[in-house]
């Protein structure tokens, strides 16, 4: 398996910064801040050479500690240091190729194939790791991103491992259900077919978004219809990208939009069509993490919202009871496109 390291561009906002270490965190191997290494599952013990001292190497092995070394490749001489690297089998070796020259690491995944060391080249882009992994064939071990762009990252995942980045999603607790008015409700129809604990993130402020199941579930009176979300007004939010949003009235045929399931796990599929009809509707009100957040959904039986363990009717749900929502990042929206430093408030 291919290793995804990620390290946040200093010049990035502090939401950026908050953005992007959530979702490395998620998803990431190993996350750099400084010579500091992380995962979800806490600091790594993993030591930074200055230098190639045979000596060091083999003690701090033999303490049981991981090594690993960064080296900038202007020519032929850093390209043998890296080799030498391998040799003393540094764990990692992190390779900065200047102008992105694709021979030096050809000749070194042909030296460290096989090897204890692993090759981690920086990058820029997910243009950039998809190159390295496939050089020589064999590719490189891994890559280490270097980005302020959210985006960038959950390209740069889905090519690494080859599927797409996981949303964090937050157990709330229901406030209040209140019946409201008829209104303009959207079934977005997709190409593709959703399985229980499966849906779309819709919401009515851009701070929240609950997980809304596709109708996959049967009843005596209507039939199953795994590829529809019953997903609200037309004036919703839902997440059409890891950090975009657009209205539900916007969605046509042909657009992608984002399947979570349970877990958190996304997948994308296109919109088959758009249907939207006058019906009776629920005014629904959560709290998660100190956050109050609402949405309105139709209100009748095949309108189901994803629990942890499974889902329930909008017509069942009471006071205390639990449902995954997702919170995003605070402030406002310019055409679906997250803007922290606004101030909005949202109702």
């Amino acid at each position: 398996m291919k290793e995804l390291w990620v390290e946040i561009d200093q010049a990035a906002s502090l939401q950026e910064k908050e953005n992007l270490l959530s979702l490395a965190q998620e998803n990431a191997d190993v996350v750099l801040e400084g010579e500091k290494a992380s995962n979800k599952s806490g600091i790594l013990n993993i030591t930074f050479l200055t230098d190639l001292n045979e000596k060091k190497i083999a003690l701090l092995k033999n303490q049981g500690k991981k090594t690993a070394i960064k080296i900038t490749i202007k020519g032929k001489e850093d390209e043998n240091q890296a080799a030498k690297a391998a040799e003393l089998g540094v764990d990692f070796i992190i390779l900065n190729c200047f102008d992105w020259r694709v021979i030096p690491l050809e000749n070194l995944i042909a030296k460290a194939h096989g090897g204890k060391s692993k090759l981690i080249p920086e990058v820029a882009t997910a243009e950039d790791a998809k190159v390295v992994l496939e050089a020589l064939e064999l590719g490189t071990d891994g890559v280490l991103l270097k980005t302020s762009n959210p985006d960038e990252l959950a390209k740069t995942v889905k090519i690494v491992k080859g599927q797409m980045p996981k949303v964090t999603l937050t157990v709330a607790k229901i406030l209040s259900i209140k019946p409201i008015g008829t209104g303009a409700r959207v079934c977005v129809d997709t190409v593709d077919l959703m399985s229980p604990g499966e849906g779309m993130l819709v919401g009515c402020q851009s701070a929240g978004f609950f997980l809304v199941e596709a109708e996959v579930s049967e009843n005596p009176y209507v039939q199953s219809r795994p590829f529809r979300v019953n997903a609200g007004p037309a004036s919703h939010y839902t997440l059409t990208s890891l950090q975009s949003t657009r209205y539900l009235s916007e969605l046509k045929a042909g657009d992608e939009v984002l399947i979570i399931n349970r877990e958190g796990k996304v997948r994308i599929t296109n919109v088959g069509r758009s249907k939207i009809e006058f019906r009776p509707l629920i005014l629904i009100e959560a709290e998660a993490d100190g956050t109050k957040i609402k949405t309105i959904l139709q209100n009748a039986e095949t309108i189901r919202v994803v629990t942890p363990k499974a889902s329930k009717p909008v017509t069942e749900l009471k006071p205390n009871d639990e449902v995954l929502v997702h919170l995003s990042a605070k402030g406002g929206r310019h055409f679906g496109v997250s803007v922290p430093e606004e101030t909005v408030i949202e109702k």
